[in-house]
């Protein structure tokens, strides 16, 4: 029998035996959470309702594109999508939809999924087997922020919900999925729940499920979901409940709900049988001997198992972690089973609810499955001993969340040291970082990017990724640092090729390549920073002259190129975009595209892949179909003129002339 391999971090299989051994694969591309999400959801769905908000607008959007370009779903249903006045609308056309027969879907973040849990309740209540898709987010509180956490999707965990948390972009969209055939086989209604930015927007090496394995997996709407309003058939729905029945109805529920775990677990394990990719309640990681483990939700667990793996092999600490796939239904005895043999463990949350003196909403939950569990109540294995528990916030508005944080998490539990810490800024609460190692997968190519708001260098970040995947047939992971960037602000992007899943999902500090498209970075911060030895730089500039650009480095950065044996690129971007640009409006964004060129020549992947200059932009031009097609094809041909120019145009300050 072929073996298979199966990526510890990712889930996906890996090697030429996976066509052999499973029925569907995936199909391999390179796309962010959101894409993922919008080609399962534009592919099962009949309708949507949504109203944009960051960060689950692309989904939104995407959906509404499928529609506007007629797409029919699977079964050939004209796509429907509504954009009403508000989520709370959005909500409320969603439950209509599903109560007149509808495979509905809705997308939404923050402040949005908070303004419609009055009708998350009446969803549920109704047994509508939905699905709505969460970029998660940030509550405004003391101020605004539409970057990554949890406070929304934990502030509606009580409204009879299932819930389901992705790592990355491809267990985004296999946990849409999933969650559809649960909801509908359970009646409940599911949250798929990943990460705002850090998830929605990072583009990385993904398998989307094949056309026939989805039409197979969830089946045709008609034949799963029940129209409520079919006249031939009335019923009562929604109807005023007074003291003489309400809490019937309420309580009579609950024989829903239990059909929850069994319908996830069926949808996991059929999932698995067919593509070979593994999902369960919770995913257990070197936990078996640990004596240390972390516990916690979505992308930065990714970042835990490379620090585990680290903490093992270079510092012989038994540690390990244990990512929560399904919060609701909350896994009481896989999390105990999980933990119980360990001396401590941690819980880490992307929330802080300081009036809670037993902790954030997991830690919450996790402590009282010990209780249960020592007490042998509510159906938990009696255990005679609890282990230690700590726990902490982190990653609070997208914050980062580094390597060296986690193994600050374990020193602490090491020394039996605060219940509750913040990691990740500086203040009383906050661990102290010890050690930052650069977990970067074996034989990687790092990128970091200065440049500003407008110049389309974000764009270009992902184009490179779509290259290094779907042309050179690389793990990537591409992303930037969002903020006010299309304000002309400052803007940070990285991206990371290698030969395997890249795990770390944190602000790069180790880098081989430092693209400055913004060359004031050089006099208002220090862009060379974690540049490695031998790396290089790729920079704008005006002048032609190598004697001329190198004149204007200040003195500082010199002696870290001097020092660090770096080699210096520089061409005119401006100059080639405005040169090139058909349309005026594009002159400033396709700047950044002629990092490409650059990239194509500093980087070894066109070397390496045996391909000829015409099949390597022939899979450059198809890239930049996606990301620009919609403008037409002179400018994507625009685009690979600038490209070209690039490539052919770039030019190196010599070293001698360094090192003088």
């Amino acid at each position: 029998m072929a073996t298979v391999t199966i990526d510890r971090v990712s889930g996906i299989p890996e090697g030429a035996e996976l066509e052999q051994k499973f029925q569907y694969p995936g199909i391999p591309t390179t796309c962010d959470g959101a894409e993922a999400v919008v080609w399962v959801e534009t592919r099962i769905s009949q309708g949507s309702g949504a109203f944009p908000i960051t960060s689950s607008t692309t989904m939104g959007g995407g959906f509404n594109a499928a529609m506007m370009n007629g797409y029919p779903n699977l079964w050939g249903d004209e796509l429907v999508f509504v954009e009403p006045e508000s989520e709370h609308s959005a909500a409320t056309f969603c439950e209509g939809f599903a109560v007149a027969g509808g495979r509905v879907t809705n997308f939404t973040s923050g402040q949005g999924l908070v303004l419609m849990k009055e009708v998350l309740y009446t969803i549920s209540g109704k047994r509508l087997g939905m699905v709505f898709n969460i970029g998660s987010r940030a509550l405004t509180s003391q101020g605004l922020n539409v970057h990554a956490g949890h406070d929304d999707v934990m502030s509606v965990a009580d409204c009879g919900w299932g819930m389901l948390f992705a790592r990355n972009a491809q267990e985004a969209g296999d946990l849409c999925l999933i969650s559809r055939r649960a909801a509908e086989a359970s009646q409940t209604p599911f949250f798929n729940v990943q990460d705002g930015f850090l998830t929605t927007h990072t583009v990385e090496t993904v398998r989307l499920p094949e056309l026939e394995f989805m039409k197979e997996f969830v089946g045709k709407p008609e034949d799963k979901l029940i129209n409520l309003m079919d006249p031939a058939n009335p019923m009562m729905s929604g109807v005023v409940q007074n003291q003489d029945s309400y809490m019937k109805g309420k309580i009579a529920q609950r024989w829903y709900y239990d059909q929850c775990e069994p319908a996830i677990r069926d949808a996991f394990e059929e999932f698995y049988r067919k593509t070979g990719r593994r999902y369960d309640f919770v995913d257990g990681y070197r936990c078996d001997d640990a004596e240390y483990i972390l516990v916690g939700i979505g992308s930065y667990m990714e970042t835990a198992q490379a620090t585990v793996d680290y903490l093992r092999d270079k510092k012989g600490i038994a540690a390990g972690c244990l990512n929560i796939y399904c919060f609701r239904p909350f896994p009481s005895q896989a999390i105990v089973d999980a933990l119980k043999n360990c001396k401590a463990f941690t819980v880490i949350e992307r929330m802080d609810d300081p009036l809670s003196t037993t902790g954030n909403h997991l830690t919450r939950e996790v402590k009282a499955a010990f209780c249960d569990a020592f007490t042998g109540q509510n159906g938990v294995e009696k255990i005679d001993r609890v282990p230690r528990i700590y726990s902490g916030s982190a990653g609070l508005g997208s914050r980062d969340v580094r390597p060296g944080d986690i193994i600050s998490i374990v020193e602490n539990m090491q020394k039996d040291g605060q219940d509750y810490f913040c990691v990740g800024i500086h203040h009383p609460l906050a661990l102290v970082m010890s050690d930052d190692p650069d977990l970067r997968p074996r034989g990687g190519y790092s990128m970091r990017g200065h440049s500003v708001g407008g110049f389309g260098s974000v764009t270009t970040n992902k184009v490179i990724a779509t290259i290094g995947g779907q042309v050179f047939g690389k793990d990537v992971q591409a992303y930037p640092k969002y903020g006010s960037e299309k304000k002309g602000l400052p803007t940070t992007y990285y991206l990371t090729i290698a030969d395997s899943h890249i795990f770390t999902h944190s602000e790069l500090e180790h880098v081989d390549l430092a693209v400055l498209n913004d060359t004031n970075a050089l006099f208002s911060g220090n862009p060379l920073t974690g540049l490695v030895e031998g790396g290089a730089i790729f920079m704008q500039s005006p002048f032609t002259s190598a004697a001329e650009v190198w004149q204007r480095i200040p003195e500082h950065h010199k002696q870290t190129i001097r020092k660090k044996k770096i080699h210096v690129y520089f061409i005119d971007m401006v100059k080639i975009a405005r040169a090139v640009a058909s349309e005026a409006d594009l002159e400033m964004r396709m700047q950044g595209i002629v990092l490409l060129g650059g990239f194509l020549k500093l980087t070894p992947y066109a070397r390496e892949s045996g391909m000829s200059d015409d099949e390597v932009y022939a899979g450059v031009e198809k890239a930049l179909q996606k990301y620009f097609g919609k403008r037409g094809d002179r400018v994507v041909q625009d685009n690979l003129n600038c490209v070209k120019q690039g490539y052919s145009e770039m030019q190196e300050i010599p070293q001698e002339l360094i090192q003088a």
